[in-house]
């Protein structure tokens, strides 16, 4: 593929380092850039990521969640034989990091996942110029265009002014929407306490902790019914489960990229579907990858061939990378991380 970067059934690899980025499998040496579970798995021998992607790990899957880590902070350089290695802020969630490797052949950044929206509970997506450019493309299709998050909120205080007997059921995935769905909550006005499923608790009582304000939050326990007129928030799983049920007839809300498309969100028996995303959208993927001066584009993580054809267009070297393995991190792989966040919790 190049001379930094090969690709290998483990995921990408620089040979230099003899490390892997967000490998699919346990591996002797990882950079992780972040902690989702479609890209930070437990079983490696190390680890080299952010101090908070580490911390999300360890809460995830254990303090033994590898053999050895590393931590470096945004900006600071190590270097590995011939190349320099820095971790970049990508916007996604607490901890994110694009990876930026330099070596003689040039300038790589692997982008991990990014959004270019801002978001309050995470360092804002870093802009890195590179030669070699690495992006997902879990929105890579023209019709993805995510609305500015407060609109959504208003959509979602509207309808608790309108029917104050029922409880709105929030499904937010528990790493980064969560947070950020409360987050923006609070920048909307509400300030009454937000009842949590226990899959949220530990990740929001650790954004807490690294002093991202979250308001008043309490666990939901054993009450139910008793909640009308209040917000409910938990995995989008657990909607569909009995659960739920507890609330009576409660208003079902998902807040996703994804409930852009409306029959997903009819399939999914979705009332009140809110379009907040940590990814970033067709428009932002075709900036980002304008504004780093790439001439080399490389594309995983979901609509692959539209966003290589359209990098073509504009004169741009572009190739899918059709790894094997990868989820779009809001859907199966957290779905699975959240069952173990609720035993933990």
């Amino acid at each position: 593929m190049s001379e930094t970067l090969i690709l290998t059934p483990e995921g990408l690899y620089c040979p230099d380092v003899r490390a892997h980025i967000d490998p699919v499998r346990p591996v002797e040496r990882a950079i992780i850039t972040h902690g989702h579970a479609d890209h930070a798995r437990a079983g490696h021998g190390s680890v080299l990521a952010t101090p908070q992607t580490l911390d999300i790990m360890a809460i995830r899957y254990g303090q033994g969640f590898c053999e050895q880590r590393q931590e470096l902070v945004y900006g600071e350089v190590v270097k590995v034989a011939e190349t320099k290695i820095s971790l970049h802020p990508a916007g996604h969630v607490l901890g994110s990091a694009q990876v930026r490797l330099a070596d003689k052949a040039g300038r790589t950044v692997i982008s991990g996942d990014y959004k270019r929206q801002s978001d309050p509970t995470c360092a804002d997506f870093e802009l890195v110029p590179c030669d070699t450019f690495v992006t997902e493309a879990t929105f890579g299709l023209p019709v993805f265009r995510h609305p500015p998050a407060q609109e959504e909120m208003q959509k979602l205080l509207a309808s608790l002014q309108l029917l104050p007997e029922k409880t709105h059921l929030l499904g937010a995935y528990s790493l980064g929407k969560a947070q950020r769905v409360i987050a923006e909550i609070r920048a909307a006005g509400y300030e009454r306490t937000i009842y949590l499923h226990g899959a949220l608790v530990n990740l929001c009582t650790y954004y807490q902790d690294q002093g991202v304000d979250l308001g008043s939050l309490e666990p939901v326990g054993t009450r139910g019914r008793e909640l009308a007129g209040e917000i409910v928030m938990c995995p989008p799983g657990q909607l569909a489960d009995r659960w739920a049920r507890r609330f009576g007839d409660a208003m079902t809300s998902v807040a996703s990229g994804w409930m852009r498309v409306r029959a997903r969100a009819r399939q999914r028996g979705v009332e009140l579907p809110l379009v907040i995303s940590d990814h970033s959208d067709w428009n932002d993927l075709c900036r980002t990858i304008r504004e780093t001066g790439a001439q080399t584009i490389w594309v995983t993580h979901g609509a692959e061939d539209a966003l290589v054809h359209w990098c073509e267009n504009q004169g741009l070297v572009a190739r899918p990378l059709n790894m094997i393995g990868y989820d779009d991190g809001e859907e199966a792989a957290e779905a699975t991380v959240s069952q173990i966040d609720a035993v933990a919790g």
